[in-house]
């Protein structure tokens, strides 16, 4: 089924990521129409060879529109993705404005695709390190239900948008240059540094990007009873995220059975050389889309072979916000 697509945040990181795998996966399109701020508005772009003119993001933008995908932000999503529905289009919403909204689907397609029949207007698009983290998880928890999941992320500047990724070049250059490095986006300097995640403390002392793993993970695969705990870290990575994951399964789980899950998991690539300790980098995910796993070794803290230990990288901008948005639209048609 051909349909008209708006890009609501065309102009951002991931609305530009929008575009590439749009075009890259031949999605049956009628039409465009690109959306962004007043200050962009106007401005002209080529896409798929024809020359589009971007429009302010208004509540009249969704007439005829069939599938919106939004990346502009949470209060943006607010405000606009409602109208948007009630104007007859399907918004696949990238915020976290409706991820826990109950009547909102929230999917990640190679794990709960059959949740978009439930939608009414709007499906949410989880957080990137929820995306990220849980693609692998899911065949292994269908084989052998995971009664704890302890996570700790390494989170490139991508997920806080193009400018951060500005921010850290130029800080780079900065510091090489023995200049100070000024921070913008940040509440301190990107490069060459780690800090915890730059999102809200809340009183349990887990910033919302924690918490949003958490949440996210109990809804999407349908099951409050996992324990997990997470730890989110910014690293100064232009774009991929890694995580270090720990699980503690149901049953006793040997590696092999491990790695020949993962081998067959969608969206999964085992990256997994001993002899060579060759193992995922951020710079094996870049511009992929799937999540990269190895350093898959059993936790001999755990009895009975009931835990393992697994690392991976996966793009943020990509897996972890535009293709899954992207995906979730191919399951609309």
């Amino acid at each position: 089924m051909a349909c008209m697509v708006a890009v609501a945040g065309v102009t951002g990181a991931v609305g530009q990521e929008f575009l590439q795998i749009l075009e890259q996966r031949n999605f049956p399109a009628t039409g465009y129409k690109f959306l962004a701020s007043s200050r962009s508005a106007g401005k002209k772009m080529t896409f798929l060879g024809q020359e589009y003119t971007i429009e302010e993001l208004s509540e009249d933008s969704f007439a005829g529109v069939d599938i919106a995908l939004f990346s502009a932000g949470g209060s943006v999503s607010k405000h606009f993705s409602p109208i948007a529905a009630r104007a007859g289009a399907v918004v696949v919403d990238n915020s976290s404005a409706f991820r826990m909204d109950p009547a909102v689907p929230l999917v990640v397609p190679e794990i709960n695709p059959q949740a978009v029949k439930d939608h009414h207007g709007i499906i949410a698009n989880p957080n990137c390190s929820t995306i990220i983290g849980i693609v692998p998880i899911w065949p292994l928890h269908q084989a052998n239900p995971v009664k704890r999941i302890v996570v700790s992320t390494y989170q490139a500047v991508s997920g806080a948008g193009a400018q951060a990724m500005l921010e850290l070049r130029d800080q780079a250059r900065d510091v090489l240059d023995g200049k100070e490095p000024q921070p913008k986006i940040f509440q301190y300097p990107c490069a060459f540094n780690c800090f915890s995640h730059n999102s809200d403390i809340g009183p349990d002392g887990y910033n919302t990007e924690e918490t949003k793993m958490v949440k996210e993970t109990h809804k999407i695969f349908n099951d409050d009873s996992i324990a997990i705990t997470a730890t989110c870290i910014r690293v100064p990575v232009l774009r991929t995220h890694c995580e270090s994951i720990n699980l503690e399964f149901t049953n006793p789980i040997e590696v092999d059975e491990v790695v020949d899950i993962l081998h067959r998991a969608p969206g999964v690539t085992v990256m997994d050389d001993r002899v060579n300790n060759r193992f995922p980098m951020s710079l094996d995910a870049v511009g992929q889309d799937d999540i990269f796993v190895g350093r898959i070794r059993r936790d001999g803290s755990l009895p009975d072979n009931r835990g393992i230990n697994l690392w991976l990288a996966g793009d943020q901008i990509r897996k972890g916000a535009a293709l899954n948005a992207v995906q979730i639209a191919e399951l609309l048609l």
